[in-house]
């Protein structure tokens, strides 16, 4: 009998390897034949973020949703199937090590690749998607293996994502969807295959998704993942989401997952939902841009600015939760230039800052003025600042500043990145802190400005 049982209760006991909540930085890649048309209405075109999501061209041009289906029969013709792009989808220019190092170069510490996405298209050989697959047809390589085996040399954890529903599986091409047989197609399908992926390329993560209109019991996720914890060569070390079954996401399995600011789930209220984050281990996922795949359509002011990309990790990490950050390739292999830009800014940013993010935990006990986070380090506290102080800031709740006699001993502070000297005080449980005057010049970074705190011992 394995470590951990067939029940919710057992495998949310589970302690997460604490390397995922230590690493606080990971990417995201979505890239496919989705990567092809590469389009999407406008986020403020249309009603719901899933709307402007441009992986999701296949489903949408099925369905003839008119934005995409304009598009697609405006360019490519109505007998044109999504399929076709198969054929479309070369990815010559496709370089793994210059991925990776990117990656790593914008402080993160993880990658999680799409394996498959909803539309069943598979970036590995599997024996389950023959001819379905980009060995097989396409770029006619193995985009996981490569990609895998590739950032784990530039030192990053490795990470897969698997959609459980496939949008055009036989089983369920079905007009009344609780009619799909999904108990047999997880069985006969869908369980081999992620064992396949999971044997076959050792991920430190494994991010499931599509698992909305059908319970964790139809899914028989339980089947699998106590496989996983029990017996897979990767049992001591994966970290898995709670996307799972209609009946999971925001309750149970690894970390929990939130997308867009939103957990969006069919088991829990949203506010409900939202509140959990503060009781279990969370990751934030989106892009830059409001597409995970990449999306022609999108310009400049569709994406996040490096400020607002820098105050977006700083805010996620303060409130407990690890950013997973998406990249969205061009169909070629090749990331836009902007998205490039942002992931060297944001490593700049990093490389002043990151011990305030790395191995941190959230501050919560703290009363913060506006535009300021925390997060702390043992004995140590961080203060981000999103506009350098020019006046006195003042910090409530603090439990440092005494020693155990009750005598009040001196605080010191740093600003991360600058050694000039920083004024700091208790004034009974607050902590009062002013900035050293510096030019333009002098300051450290250009966005969001970390002060160090201590007990000075």
């Amino acid at each position: 009998m394995g470590l951990y049982e067939k029940t919710w209760e057992s495998i949310d006991s589970r302690p997460l390897p604490g390397w995922f909540d230590e690493a606080k930085l990971g990417i995201f890649i979505h890239w496919g034949l989705y990567s092809v048309p590469a389009y999407a209405p406008k986020r403020r075109d249309v009603e719901s973020t899933g709307l402007a999501y441009s992986e999701w061209y296949g489903w949408q041009i099925a369905g003839k949703y008119p934005p995409y289906y304009d598009f697609h029969r405006k360019v490519y013709g109505e007998h044109f199937r999504y399929e076709d792009f198969a054929g479309q989808w070369k990815a010559e220019m496709f370089d793994p090590d210059k991925w990776a190092k990117l990656f790593a170069r914008a402080g993160a510490k993880y990658v999680v690749l799409v394996s498959k996405h909803h539309d069943g298209f598979c970036l590995w050989p599997s024996y389950y998607s023959w001819n379905w697959n980009s060995v097989d047809i396409g770029p006619h390589r193995d985009i996981v293996g490569e990609l895998l085996d590739a950032a784990e040399r530039s030192g990053l954890h490795r990470g897969l994502y698997y959609s459980l529903l496939e949008w055009f599986h036989p089983v369920m091409q079905v007009k009344d969807l609780a009619k799909a047989d999904i108990p047999r197609y997880a069985v006969e399908k869908m369980i081999p295959q992620m064992k396949e992926l999971v044997e076959g390329y050792r991920p430190d993560i494994l991010f499931t998704d599509g698992e909305w209109s059908y319970n964790s019991e139809q899914w028989h996720s339980l089947d699998f993942i106590t496989w996983l914890y029990n017996e897979s060569s990767v049992r001591d070390k994966i970290v898995i989401n709670d996307r799972w079954g209609s009946d999971t996401r925001g309750l149970h399995g690894g970390y929990l997952s939130c997308e867009y600011g939103e957990v969006n789930s069919p088991a829990v209220e949203e506010k409900e939902a939202i509140k959990n984050l503060a009781r279990r281990k969370w990751e934030e996922c989106r892009s830059i841009g409001a597409s995970f795949g990449y999306n022609r359509n999108e310009d400049v002011t569709d994406y996040l600015s490096e400020n607002q990309l820098i105050e977006l990790l700083v805010d996620t990490v303060s409130r407990g939760g690890n950013l997973c950050l998406n990249v969205g390739p061009c169909a070629d292999g090749t990331i836009a230039p902007l998205i490039q830009e942002r992931l060297l800014q944001l490593g700049e940013w990093m490389d002043v800052n990151s011990e305030a993010i790395y191995g941190t935990s959230a501050a919560r006990e703290l009363c913060l003025p506006e535009g300021v986070r925390a997060t702390k380090k043992g004995n140590v506290l961080y203060l981000f600042c999103n506009r350098y102080p020019k006046e006195e800031l003042r910090v409530s709740g603090m439990k440092f500043g005494r020693n155990e006699s009750g005598r009040e001993e001196a605080v010191k502070a740093v600003l991360l990145g600058s050694g000039a000297p920083v004024t700091c005080r208790m004034d009974g449980m607050d902590l009062v802190l002013q900035a050293p005057m510096l030019t333009v010049d002098e300051l450290p970074c250009r966005n969001v400005y970390t002060f160090k705190i201590w007990q000075n011992e």
